[in-house]
């Protein structure tokens, strides 16, 4: 999944506007234009088309945390340069302040399962020898039950 596809799913997901998108860049302090939004918001075919870089995402998810759970004190997450998928899906269990067990239950909202360890391997570090990488299916279905969860149904956009 590309990070715009991501962007594109959970601004259906949230029925998030673009005040909404544009608000939640400014929680982590950068400053984006409707345009920017609209540009990666697109399909890859369409001519506008922007390709939605990882550092921009991470700023993205961390702009959700912060509109999700509030601000923390103390220093704010610096984004990353590089995001895959199990960032993506770290950054979305502490948006969502879930524990394992709720993302096990939205998982099976589409039909995907997943055992708790399997799960687990996701949020360790690289170097761990039980470390695993998320597979696009796994975040694909995570969002697909979410999008049952918040919206009742699969239809895209």
């Amino acid at each position: 999944m590309t990070n715009n596809d991501v962007m594109r799913r959970l601004r259906f997901i949230f029925d998030f506007n673009d005040t909404k998108m544009v608000e939640l860049f400014m929680h982590s302090g950068v400053e984006v234009t409707r345009q920017h939004i609209s540009e990666w918001l697109k399909r890859d075919e369409e001519p506008d088309y922007v390709r939605c870089t990882d550092n921009e995402m991470a700023i993205f998810l961390n702009g959700l945390i912060i509109g999700k759970r509030g601000k923390k004190e103390g220093p704010q997450p610096v984004a990353e340069h590089q995001v895959n998928n199990n960032i993506i899906l770290r950054k979305l269990k502490i948006a969502l302040n879930y524990q394992a067990d709720e993302m096990l239950d939205i998982l099976s909202l589409a039909n995907f399962r997943l055992s708790k360890h399997e799960l687990s391997a996701f949020f360790r570090k690289q170097d761990h020898r039980h470390y695993r990488e998320c597979k696009d299916q796994v975040l694909r279905n995570f969002l697909t039950g979410l999008q049952i969860k918040h919206r009742g149904s699969t239809a895209e956009e």
